[in-house]
């Protein structure tokens, strides 16, 4: 099995899966939920494969991918990968807000990803006039719904475990988004080290997300992974949870969801929007492995979903707390299953001035903890290095901070078309993963971006231990603040800024606001803060899968823009004209008139 392609797993899925597992597609409460089997899976994509390939496309070919619905979404990928094709999952619009800066980052991807054809719905497809336009390699820009239709013969390609599988352009939460080779050995090893060693996986298990599939988590943890290792897997759409997250915790108790994951923030959004009365009737005592990762994980981010949702049956010994990135196909490191979230309780000013992190009682004064990621798996290696030590000859000893490195088969390939930035991710054969952190135990313990770390008089403060004390303040939107530093006169320390949002509109009660939040990082940190910004909510700018960029935040602020920015809703109706006419005249220049307009 370790050694199948991802086609070979479906084709062996599809043969040897009982006919009750497989991805349930999960609608609105009340609506029939579509089921495929494997065996399903597998008939589908064939026809969607042999669809693409009677577009001309040849194998190697890139093919991006802009499909909201789950379903639509894995019978094309997978089509895809049985045709030989390379897919790039791109995300969709989320809404219609902000589309010219949608647009611009769809163009990037495109454009570096040289892929030859773009696979949407009917209805988006009107809005990407511009981004075919602008990106000479795509030649077409496909309707989903014709694929559907398609009855073409797929005829199936010759891929080998080395050949690259997919392109995940990351987040581009500090970058632009970098196209992430992995090769479906990559895939291989990184699912086989997720469900054997970090999970567990055992009979009876099944798996419920509503993570996107555009995204590396929700792609390859609950769609290869469940393929892989043939577990049945529900799927809910990332709109429908960011709407009302109950529908989450309601389909674990329907489903009797043993594995689950998500972010920080989601686990934080559930306490503070899910309602007792959401969840009357549901049982919640199957969900056996609660997964944490891709942003840091927060001890009282979790406690809180412990008070919260343990009258429903959910046990705190489920947390999982898990690092890894796109760069290393997925997870890296697992915190071991049926433990809970394990901290480590270290002193805050020695940890932030000089990189040492000592540990202390929970109730000392100056405690600051940390969760614990666990292990690296079993063929990889995880060690922290000076940033500076260019070959990686001199691993850190533990409980020093240093930037993170990874080494194993989960490894990429590199960056897509980018020789110098795939060497420069590299130093003598670990990759550099730009997170500060540290080993104890053996145990990874990340603390933060090395980009992020804000240096005020030989102190390092993460932003998102500034961040906490900030949304502890009430009429601070949590998990809506970003904390950064910026440059202040010459020969003096780094200036930091804290820009949150909040509801409140008029001047003086942000005045006042402001003042507090200063106060509690203050009481918190024994940290000065030099301006903290009140925003309107939606202001600040974020990724796709819902990631502060604070670097963008930074760029704004120091462009004197964050201030004076609106919203999304407040330019959704003249960025959606702007663009649709846009849209439109592009159109008309590149299929009527055989050309590409000038940019």
């Amino acid at each position: 099995m370790s050694d199948l392609t991802i086609g070979e797993a479906l084709e062996e899925a599809a043969k040897r899966a009982e006919p009750t597992r497989g991805y349930t597609f999960v609608r609105d409460e009340g609506q029939a939920e579509p089921f495929f089997s494997f065996a399903g899976v597998e008939r589908a994509s064939g026809r969607y494969g042999g669809a693409l390939q009677a577009l001309g496309l040849r194998r190697g070919d890139r093919v991006a991918l802009v499909l909201p619905e789950s379903d639509e979404f894995i019978f094309t990928f997978l089509g895809a990968l049985r045709a030989g094709l390379v897919p790039v999952p791109m995300y969709p619009p989320l809404g219609l807000g902000q589309l010219a800066g949608y647009l611009d980052n769809a163009k990037h991807i495109v454009g570096r990803s040289g892929a030859r054809a773009l696979v949407t719905t009917s209805n988006i497809k009107r809005l990407l006039g511009t981004v075919e336009a602008a990106c000479p390699t795509l030649r077409s820009v496909v309707a989903v719904e014709a694929i559907r239709s398609a009855r073409e013969a797929l005829r199936p390609a010759k891929v080998g475990p080395d050949d690259v599988a997919f392109l995940q352009f990351t987040s581009g939460s500090t970058s632009r988004p970098k196209g992430v080779m992995l090769t479906h050995a990559n895939i291989a090893a990184n699912v086989r080290a997720i469900c054997r060693e970090g999970l567990g996986l055992r009979e009876g298990d099944v798996g419920v997300s509503w993570l996107p599939l555009y995204h590396d988590m929700g792609l390859i943890g609950f769609v290869l992974a469940p393929l892989y290792e043939r577990i049945p897997v529900a799927l809910l759409s990332p709109f429908a949870f960011l709407r009302r997250p109950a529908l989450w915790l309601r389909a674990l108790g329907r489903h009797r969801g043993t594995v689950s994951y998500g972010p920080n923030f989601a686990y934080a959004l559930c306490v503070k929007r899910v309602r007792p009365r959401e969840l009357e009737g549901i049982d919640l005592s199957a969900w056996r492995v609660a997964g944490c990762g891709a942003e840091p994980v927060r001890a009282e981010t979790l406690r809180a979903f412990e008070e919260a949702f343990s009258p429903f049956g959910f046990s705190p010994k489920a947390f999982v707390a898990s690092y890894g990135l796109a760069e290393s196909t997925l997870a890296a490191a697992f915190s071991p299953v049926g433990q809970g979230a394990r901290v480590d309780v270290v002193h805050g000013p020695t940890l932030w001035q000089d990189g040492m992190a000592r540990p202390v009682s929970r109730d000392h004064d100056e405690a600051v903890e940390l969760v614990r990621c666990g292990r690296p798996f079993e063929g990889h290696q995880i060690a922290a290095f000076a940033e500076d030590d260019a070959e990686s000859e001199r691993p850190l000893p533990e409980r020093v901070v240093g930037e993170l490195r990874l080494k194993g088969p989960s490894t990429m390939r590199g960056y897509f078309d980018d020789r110098d930035l795939s060497a420069s991710a590299m130093a003598g054969g670990w990759l550099r993963t730009g997170d500060l952190g540290y080993v104890a135990d053996g145990e990874v313990v990340p603390c933060g971006r090395s980009k992020e770390v804000i240096i005020v008089n030989g102190r390092n403060f993460y932003p998102h231990d500034i961040e906490w004390f900030s949304g502890q303040v009430e009429g601070v939107r949590k998990g809506n603040i970003a904390a950064f530093g910026v440059d202040g006169p010459a020969g003096d320390r780094e200036r930091v800024v804290v820009v949150f949002e909040t509801p409140l509109m008029g001047e003086r009660e942000r005045v006042v606001l402001a003042g507090r939040v200063r106060s509690a990082v203050q009481e918190g940190l024994g940290l000065t803060v030099d301006d903290a910004v009140a925003v309107a909510p939606g202001v600040l700018p974020k990724t796709s899968s819902g990631k502060l960029q604070r670097l963008l935040a930074r760029r704004l602020y120091l462009a004197k823009a964050l201030s004076g920015r609106d919203p999304p809703r407040a330019q959704d109706r003249l960025d959606l004209a702007k663009e649709l006419l846009r849209s439109q005249l592009s159109y008309v220049a590149t299929r009527t008139l055989g050309q590409r307009p000038a940019r």
